[in-house]
């Protein structure tokens, strides 16, 4: 029991003096970085706003969500803090301005966390879909896994192409050098990640694994966190020279050997610092690397920030 708690000690000040790294990195650092004062008028609209005619695919720092469909998985006071990432459907998360989703599926294509459900994967292709009719110009990016553990729907890659037909994107590598105006009126690129089913062929309109990447670390210590998303953002490519996106979580998770095992108050950790992170990547040469910034519990700073610098790359600032 002495070991044990002698552990929990010392976590607990790992996990304060990595806060405080981050705390005097900002205070010493700031957080400006090309058009961090930039605010869209329309979150809902904000690629419409920077001109879809000018707006190329691979200039955009894409604001994502992490794990997105989890804002009413598990029971709710009892199990849904464990594994609840998001407090917005998927169609409120799109109007904030987050545009690209991340979703887990099991075989019946239901929305899981691990072991915990939540709803059908028909609420979020009907929120997507909802989100789409009202808009013109914004364009999404749908991932799809099986989570690990599970087994893959079956024939899910045909129900993605009858739900979402008219608007998705066919896999080509020539879309990451056009602009949204040159693929409009298509609006999704919808990259499906099955387990054990074969990946989408290149020309197929699902997207194949290897056009999402990131390097994901499994750690709830927010500095170490942040020097991983650093360190591997800066070993990429320009992204006018990758053919595939790469994302950057800034996010840490519950740990199972720590006592504080609630999404939130973990990755609070982390959540406040993206615009650091942003000025980071200029100040150490990797800005031209960023591509996609994904975050639990998405909020309107973290989408300006990102609609911001990718405002400053259209302008020829960043």
């Amino acid at each position: 029991m002495g070991a044990q708690v002698s552990k929990q000690v010392e976590r607990r000040k790992a996990i304060s003096t990595e806060k405080k790294a981050l705390v005097d990195l900002k205070q010493s650092s700031g957080i400006d970085f090309p058009g961090s004062d930039y605010h869209p008028t329309d979150r809902k609209n904000w690629m419409l706003g920077l001109d879809p005619g000018k707006l190329h695919i691979n200039k955009i720092v894409w604001p994502g969500t992490h794990d997105s469909a989890t804002n009413k998985i598990g029971i709710p006071c009892i199990s849904r803090p464990f594994a609840q990432c998001q407090s917005l459907s998927i169609y409120k998360q799109l109007v904030r301005g987050a545009r690209v989703v991340d979703i887990r599926v099991q075989e019946d294509r239901r929305v899981c966390h691990g072991i915990l459900l939540t709803y059908s994967v028909d609420v979020v292709i009907n929120d997507v879909k909802k989100f789409l009719s009202e808009t013109q110009s914004e364009i999404i990016i749908l991932e799809i896994r099986t989570e690990f553990g599970h087994e893959d729907p079956p024939e899910f890659d045909k129900y993605l192409e009858d739900q979402l037909g008219e608007y998705l994107i066919h896999q080509d590598d020539s879309v990451f050098g056009k602009t949204i105006a040159d693929l409009l009126p298509k609006r999704v690129i919808c990259v499906w990640k099955p387990r054990k089913s074969p990946q989408p062929k290149p020309g197929s309109p699902l997207w194949s694994a290897g056009y999402l990447k990131d390097n994901w670390i499994d750690t709830d210590l927010p500095s170490t966190k942040f020097e991983s998303n650093m360190k591997h953002l800066s070993q990429q490519q320009p992204v006018t020279s990758r053919k595939f996106f790469y994302r950057v979580e800034n996010t840490v998770t519950p740990q199972a050997d720590n006592p504080v095992l609630c999404v939130k108050p973990v990755t609070n950790r982390i959540h406040g610092f993206a615009r650091l992170f942003i000025n980071q990547c200029c100040s150490k040469g990797c800005a031209d690397r960023l591509q996609i910034l994904s975050t639990d519990f998405i909020d309107e700073d973290f989408v300006d920030a990102c609609v911001g610098f990718t405002y400053a790359r259209v302008e020829g600032k960043a």
